[in-house]
């Protein structure tokens, strides 16, 4: 039997499909869905789409107060909104809400206009670890200060969720089944759709050594995860060449950056407009540990998720009513720079969230402003939004889970309003 658990990555057997080769049959599911004609327009999923940023993003660097009250306490990382007003290095784009966007973040910023983005500033975990892998673990599993929780938030959304099992109902684009997706509901791990094998234990490894596709694999199962999705899966999800979906073209011009992270987005991208049953995606981006020179490393980072977001938006056209995006990062970074140019680990931090139904343009939660009074340990900005507050109300309102206290459990707060509907 299939584990319910199971790891995609690189190797011999392709066994996802947009279409099947030669005819790429996915597009006109696509348009189906558009219009809403066609068997797919009935299948329209919600998708919540997640991008851990690892290492700690300092969310003062992001949306710093663009009153330049933290200049004397960064001297040379601040950046201000007068610095753009002819000078040679690009100021703080301003927000127009008492907050400033570093330049880095650029592509964001018609996305705030249009009101689609919203920003929750002093944000985090109520745990005051200062440790990655605690905070990063307490965070997926969505269980603050308590180590061993076996599985994660989002794979208990996609259980709370109680839809058929479809194999791509939790998929992330990363190496590794992250940690979010830990428990007893199937989720799928995958770098790249297009090149990757299916890992599976004992002897059901011989098949996949063998060359056999996912299909062959389904057929072979008696009761296990495959079986249980039933065979309309795979009427609608065909074998599929490599080549076609290397051969993929995002729509509108949309021009993800060649990075890791663009390349997750651009992969969730096409599983969205597949109409294969996804619910809940997970991507990451990597370098945001910043104790030495921080701003070049900062703005390389900043531009690269800012670009891959921008151009993942842009990719799903008529599909954005069914998606919405948040980031999250383990906390954030000490409000004084070090003597590295860099910035030490921290409390509260600032997550993005993007959808068409988001109360966008807007600068959420509880910002305490930057006196030593206001600071955690004297130090660090605090954390005035439990991160579980957040994830609530999107996991709540778009994808339609009402028990907040089997999502995460032991939390008894409130939601924080951000979505209209």
């Amino acid at each position: 039997m299939l584990t319910r658990r199971m790891f995609l990555k690189g190797g011999g057997v392709a066994f996802f499909a947009l279409g099947v080769a030669g005819n790429p049959s996915f597009l006109t599911r696509t348009a189906e869905a558009a219009t809403g004609t066609g068997a797919s327009a009935s299948r329209k999923r919600k998708v919540l789409v997640t991008i851990f940023q690892r290492g700690a993003m300092d969310g003062l660097a992001a949306v710093p107060p663009i009153d330049d009250s933290l200049k004397p306490l960064r001297p040379r990382l601040a950046l201000s909104a007068a610095q753009g007003q002819g000078a040679t290095e690009p100021g703080l784009l301003d927000l127009q809400t008492g907050f400033g966007l570093h330049p880095g973040f650029a592509p964001l910023l018609p996305l705030w206009q249009d009101r689609r983005l919203a920003i929750v500033h002093a944000v985090g975990s109520p745990d005051p670890t200062r440790s990655h892998f605690d905070a990063q673990d307490f965070m997926e599993t969505g269980t603050p200060g308590r180590k061993g929780t076996p599985n994660g938030w989002l794979n208990r959304a996609v259980g709370l969720l109680g839809h058929d099992n479809s194999p791509f109902r939790a998929v992330a684009l990363t190496t590794s089944l992250p940690r979010s997706l830990y428990g007893d509901e199937p989720a799928l791990a995958v770098t790249n759709l297009a090149d990757f094998r299916v890992e599976l234990p004992g002897a059901d490894r011989t098949a996949a050594a063998a060359g056999q596709g996912f299909e062959a694999l389904y057929h072979q199962t008696s009761q296990g995860l495959l079986r249980d999705t039933g065979s309309e899966t795979f009427r609608a999800v065909h074998m599929l060449s490599a080549a076609e979906i290397q051969r993929y073209q995002p729509a509108a011009g949309a021009d993800y950056p060649q990075t890791p992270l663009g390349n997750a987005l651009r992969q969730i991208s096409i599983l969205i407009k597949s109409d294969v049953g996804l619910e809940v995606a997970f991507a990451e981006s990597g370098g945001w540990d910043t104790h030495v020179q921080q701003a070049g490393t900062f703005n390389r980072q900043a531009h690269d998720l800012a670009q891959a977001i921008q151009a993942f938006w842009t990719d799903l056209g008529p599909f954005q009513d069914q998606v919405l995006l948040t980031t999250m990062t383990e906390f954030g970074r000490t409000v004084r720079e070090n003597g590295s140019g860099g910035t030490d680990h921290g409390h509260g931090s600032c997550l993005f969230v993007l959808g068409n139904q988001v109360d966008g343009g807007k600068v959420h939660g509880n910002f305490p402003g930057l006196s030593t009074a206001a600071l955690y340990e004297g130090r660090d900005l605090p954390v005035t939004t439990d991160f579980r507050a957040v994830f609530c109300e999107l996991a709540g309102k778009h994808l339609g889970i009402k028990d907040d206290a089997r999502l995460f459990p032991g939390w008894t707060g409130r939601r924080l309003p951000l979505l209209k509907t």
